[in-house]
C-alpha cells in the first residue's frame, strides 16, 4: 500500500500465503514457573498420562510444550484457506462517531464458516484426533459458536460429533443448534438425562459452561474411540488461536501504527489469547509497552470477582484441577445472552498474566454492552456477537479517554464473531426487556465454599 492508500484505508487484507506457519506458545516466555494443573483425585501434579483417556498425544504434547513455536501442519493451512487471512478494519465511522482522536481497529474474525473464530482450533484439534485413529469427539458449547465450530472440523476430518449445548442458549439460539446439525452433529440441551453429571444437576434447567463439559467429558473417557474436545482455557487452545494476533501484527505493519492498547473479551480465553499472545510476547520480550483490557461481563465477572485459587473446570470435579480465577466450580451464571463467557473459570495462562499485572480486567453489565454494539453496529454495518460487544463497550471507554486526553491513541481489539443468531437478544435490547443481572457477595461466598482442598496459590 502507498502512503496515500493508507490514509484513506478501512480493510487491510493478507494473501492466502501470508496464513501464519507456526502457533505463538506465550509458555517459555512468561516469568517464573506456572502451577501445574492437578489430577483431580490424587491432587498431584497431572503428567501427560493422565490426559490419555480424552486427549490425543499431539494436543497433549502442544499443551506442555516449552518451543516458542510450534509448526502448523499443512492439512489445518489448507483448511483454514477457506477464510483465513482474516480482514483487519480502520473504524474510521465509529472514531467518527465517538469524536475521538483515537485511532480504532479491529480484527474480524466472523467471515469464518461458523461465524466466529472458534474453527481456528476446531480444525487443529479435529485433525489431531482424526489422524491419531479417533471416531468421535464430544463438547460442549454455550452460545453455540464452539459447537458449531468443532461440527464444521469433524464434518472435515470424517469424525462423528456429539455437542452438550448449555440450557439457556439451546433456548435462546435455536438456529445455532441447525448449524451443528447440518454439518452433521448430534446436539443435547444440557443439563440432559443421558449422563450421570447431567442428571445430577436437574435444580439447575438454565445450565452452564461447568455443567455440559462434565457430561461430555463423562461419555469421553467411557469410550476408547471418543476424545473430548475444549474450545477454550487450555494451553493448546490457546496456541491454535494465535495466528489471529500474528496476522494482526502484519496488517497494523501495513497501516503504520503501533497499538497502545489491546482490547479483547474474555470467557475462557482463547479470542483473548489468540489476539493478544503474539503482542503481549513483544512486550514481555522489552520490544513495546502495549496495554491489554480483558473485558466480561458483570454477571460472571471471573477475572475481577473471582479468587486466584486451584478448582475444577468442570463441575462435577472429572476435569484436572487449574490454577486459575474462579468463581467456583459449582457457580451456575444468570442466563445471560453472551453465553461464551458464562464460564466460572478462565485460562490459567491468561488469569496469571492479570495476577502479574500485564492484563486488566474490566467487567461490564447486559445493557451497556449491547448499547455499545448497536452504537457499533450503526456506524461500522457489522451487527457484533455479545460477547465481543463487551471489547466494544471497552473500546469506547479507551476512545472518550483518548478525547478527554487530547491524545491520538491507537486502539485494537478483536471482534470475534457476528450476532446474525443473537438477534433475539437485541430485540430484548431494543424493547427495553434486557436485565442486568450482576454477581453479588452473597454468590461470592455461596460459590466459593465449594472450592476443593488443594494447594494455595501465591
Amino acid at each position: 500500500m502507498s502512503e496515500t492508500q493508507v490514509k484513506s484505508a478501512v480493510k487491510f487484507v493478507l494473501g492466502e500465503q501470508q496464513i501464519p506457519t507456526h502457533w505463538v506458545n506465550l509458555m517459555p516466555d512468561l516469568p517464573g514457573e506456572a502451577p501445574p494443573p492437578l489430577h483431580p483425585g490424587t491432587k498431584q501434579p497431572a503428567g501427560p498420562d493422565d490426559l490419555t483417556p480424552i486427549f490425543p498425544l499431539e494436543l497433549i504434547g502442544q499443551e506442555v510444550s516449552a518451543e516458542a513455536e510450534i509448526e502448523i501442519p499443512d492439512a489445518v493451512r489448507d483448511v483454514l484457506k477457506l477464510w483465513r487471512p482474516t480482514p483487519l478494519y480502520r473504524a474510521r465511522r465509529l472514531e467518527r462517531e465517538l469524536d475521538t482522536p483515537a485511532h480504532i481497529y479491529y480484527k474480524y474474525e466472523g467471515n469464518s464458516p461458523p461465524g466466529s473464530h472458534k474453527p481456528n482450533t476446531a480444525v487443529a484439534q479435529a485433525y489431531a484426533n482424526a489422524s491419531a485413529g479417533i471416531k468421535k469427539l464430544t463438547t460442549e458449547t454455550g452460545a453455540g459458536q464452539w459447537g458449531s465450530a468443532l461440527a464444521f472440523a469433524c464434518g472435515l476430518f470424517g469424525l462423528e460429533c456429539e455437542v452438550w449445548m448449555v440450557g439457556s442458549s439451546y433456548d435462546q439460539k435455536p438456529y445455532r443448534r441447525s448449524m451443528m446439525e447440518t454439518w452433521g452433529a448430534t446436539v443435547h440441551r444440557s443439563p440432559s438425562e443421558l449422563t450421570a453429571s447431567g442428571r445430577s444437576q436437574q435444580e439447575h434447567p438454565t445450565g452452564s459452561l461447568g455443567i455440559a463439559i462434565s457430561e461430555a467429558v463423562e461419555v469421553a473417557a467411557q469410550n476408547a474411540d471418543t476424545n473430548y474436545s475444549l474450545g477454550s482455557v487450555l494451553n493448546h487452545v490457546l496456541l491454535h488461536q494465535t495466528i489471529i494476533g500474528q496476522e494482526a501484527l502484519e496488517q497494523m505493519a501495513m497501516a503504520g501504527e503501533e497499538p497502545d492498547v489491546v482490547v479483547a473479551c474474555v470467557g475462557g480465553g482463547s479470542n483473548f489469547g489468540g489476539l493478544t499472545f503474539p503482542f503481549l510476547r513483544r512486550v514481555i520480550r522489552g520490544d513495546a509497552g502495549t496495554r491489554f483490557i480483558a473485558a466480561e461481563p458483570a454477571a460472571c465477572p471471573t477475572l475481577t470477582r473471582g479468587v486466584y485459587a486451584y478448582d475444577f473446570g468442570d463441575t462435577a470435579g472429572l476435569t484436572p484441577l487449574m490454577p486459575m480465577y474462579t468463581l467456583g466450580h459449582d457457580f451456575v451464571p444468570p442466563p445471560v445472552h453472551a453465553g461464551g463467557l458464562r464460564y466460572h473459570g478462565d485460562s490459567p495462562i491468561v488469569c496469571g498474566l492479570v495476577k502479574g499485572g500485564m492484563v486488566e480486567a474490566r467487567a461490564y453489565r447486559q445493557n451497556e454492552t449491547f448499547a455499545a454494539a448497536v452504537r457499533f453496529a450503526r456506524a461500522e454495518g457489522i451487527i457484533p456477537a455479545p460477547e465481543p460487544a463487551h471489547a466494544i463497550r471497552a473500546v469506547i471507554e479507551e476512545a472518550d479517554a483518548a478525547r478527554e486526553a487530547g491524545e491520538a491513541r491507537v486502539i485494537l481489539f478483536g471482534l470475534c464473531g457476528h450476532g446474525h443468531f443473537d438477534l433475539s437478544a437485541y430485540d430484548a435490547y431494543l424493547a427495553g426487556r434486557l436485565e442486568d443481572p450482576e454477581f453479588s457477595q452473597e454468590d461470592v461466598q455461596v460459590a466459593l465454599a465449594g472450592l476443593p482442598e488443594a494447594p494455595a496459590l501465591a
